[in-house]
Parts: structure tokens; C-alpha cells; sequence
């Protein structure tokens, strides 16, 4: 379930536990991702008020100050000095505000108690939901059969209450060792099965090695480099120090806790990258070495 304040490593670091755990004892985990069309903007606001009632107690002013909050809402498109006449919002809340995240949380709060009732264990961080399972060899084709109908099931309440899962963008994969994998029999999970899934910005792999998404950052991080290289001689040391943290640092410190455990090859591709940024960051200002 989101909450105020938890960080995508947070709650990436919340996934990858029972995964690791689940290895360690010589489970395969099957990780199905859920990804729903339009989250924010198909809400129906009679349910999500009958919702923050039944569910969360809220009552008089605080629901009326909800209400009055998501209701008489209205867009446009604008371009340059040209406007289209402005629409009604009839449903969904607010993407980028604080109230938004915390709202589609309390709306979609049932579907935890849904993905329980099968013995699945899933996670939710705002729009995104995923539900996993650890399985011995023996109790493969059980649970992913188990699995099917858990996101059949899922879907369905999504459907229900208004909102679409994203058929192209919800997949499954299988994570384990190489022989954990070989044991695993996709064709029952109705969800496509793939080699690698991006999960709140990270790719991961079926063996969690984690290459593919070191091979990204490492290549983002490089192509900004090159383009601060080109007007480094150009920009004040600390500009460029703001330029190196915001563009390259940040890339490398993302969900950077997930790696650990990582080969000391894959982490020193990491490290090359941070220390063409340092030497980027410093020409011209040779001064600072001198310590």
C-alpha cells in the first residue's frame, strides 16, 4: 500500500526481500506486474467518497472538504494564445498533487484483501501493483495456475470499480536460479512472460543480476556526460557541480540499495561511470586536487 513519505527504494526494497529470501530457500518466484490504464484519471468519485466513509471512517467536514476538493473540476488544452473550451472533470483526482497518490490508495484499498483471500502476496506503491508467489519445484503448476486466477480475478475488480488494467504493460517473470528456472512452466499464467520487467525504474532480470538496468544507467549517464564534456569549459565549477549531481549522480544513486550483492564487474561499470563524472565535474579546476 503507498504511504506518505515511502520511497520507491522503500518499497522496492519490500519486493526484492521475500524474493531473496524465497531463493535462499530454493524457491522460484513467479512476480506478475500490474499496470493500470489512465490510474488518476478514471476514478469515480461517488465510490472513492463512499469508499473514505465506509472504509476509512471519514465523515463531516473531512469528507465534505474531500468532496469539495475533487468535484467542479475542470481542463483545457492550451497552445501558445489559442485555448479549447474548458470540460468538466467527472472523475479521477489531481496527478502531481500530495492528496493524489494517498486518495487512489484509499480508492483501490480492497484489492489487497482480494489478492489475500488466494494466498498471494502482493505490493502496492501508488498505481503500481505487484503480486508474487514463492513455489517449490513440486508446486509449480499449481501455483501459477493459482496466480492466473488471482490477476483473472484482479482484473476483474478493476473493471467493476472503473479502472482498466494495461494489457501491453502488465507481465510476468519468473526469478530464481538457472535451475529454479528451468523448472518453471509459463504457458498457464494468462499475463506475457518475459526475460526482464521494468519495476518503478528498475529492470529486472530473471536471475537478478541486474545488468540490464547497470547497462542503462551506465548509458544515460554517459550521454550526459559527453554533453556537459562539450560545454564543461564553459561553466563555473559550481554549475557544473550542480549539472554532474542532477544529471549523473542522481541516475546512479537511484534505488542503488537493490544492487547490493551485485558482481564486482557490474558495480565497477557503476564506478567508471561516477569517475568520468568527477573528472568532468573538475577540469579547469585543478586547484582541488591539491589536498
Amino acid at each position: 500500500m503507498y504511504r506518505a513519505g515511502h520511497s520507491t527504494k522503500t518499497a522496492l526494497l519490500e519486493v526484492f526481500n521475500p524474493v531473496f529470501s524465497a531463493t535462499t530457500d530454493k524457491k522460484l518466484t513467479v512476480l506478475v506486474g500490474l499496470d493500470i490504464s489512465s490510474a488518476f484519471d478514471t476514478i469515480d468519485h461517488n465510490i472513492l467518497l463512499g469508499r473514505l466513509h465506509g472504509e476509512f471512517g471519514v465523515t463531516g467536514t473531512a469528507l465534505a472538504w474531500l468532496q469539495s476538493y475533487i468535484s467542479n473540476r475542470s481542463q483545457f488544452v492550451k497552445l501558445g494564445r489559442h485555448s479549447s473550451a474548458p470540460v468538466s472533470c467527472t472523475s479521477g483526482v489531481p496527478q502531481g498533487s500530495v492528496l493524489g497518490p494517498i486518495l487512489f490508495a484509499a480508492y483501490t484499498s480492497l484489492i489487497g484483501d482480494l489478492i489475500r483471500s488466494f494466498g498471494v502476496h502482493h505490493h502496492q506503491f501508488a498505481d503500481d501493483t505487484q503480486v508474487h508467489l514463492a513455489l517449490r519445484s513440486s508446486d509449480i503448476q499449481k501455483g501459477l495456475t493459482l496466480l492466473a486466477d488471482c490477476t483473472a480475478t484482479v482484473k476483474q475488480w478493476y473493471l467493476v470499480n472503473g479502472l482498466l488494467l494495461n494489457a501491453n504493460k502488465s507481465e510476468a517473470i519468473c526469478l530464481g536460479t538457472s535451475s529454479q528456472l528451468c523448472a518453471a512452466t509459463d504457458s498457464v499464467i494468462s499475463l506475457p512472460v518475459s526475460e526482464e520487467i521494468r519495476l518503478l525504474g528498475v529492470i529486472i532480470d530473471r536471475r537478478l543480476t541486474f545488468e540490464s538496468h547497470i547497462s542503462g544507467v551506465v548509458k544515460s549517464c554517459n550521454y550526459h556526460l559527453r554533453a556537459l564534456q562539450h560545454i564543461r569549459h564553459l561553466l563555473p565549477f559550481s554549475t557544473a557541480q550542480t549539472l554532474a549531481c542532477s544529471l549523473i549522480l542522481s541516475r546512479l544513486d537511484y534505488c542503488n540499495a537493490v544492487l547490493y550483492g551485485c558482481s564486482a564487474g557490474a558495480i565497477g561499470r557503476l564506478q567508471r561511470v561516477q569517475n568520468y563524472a568527477v573528472r568532468v565535474g573538475m577540469r579547469h579546476h585543478s586547484h582541488c586536487y591539491s589536498r
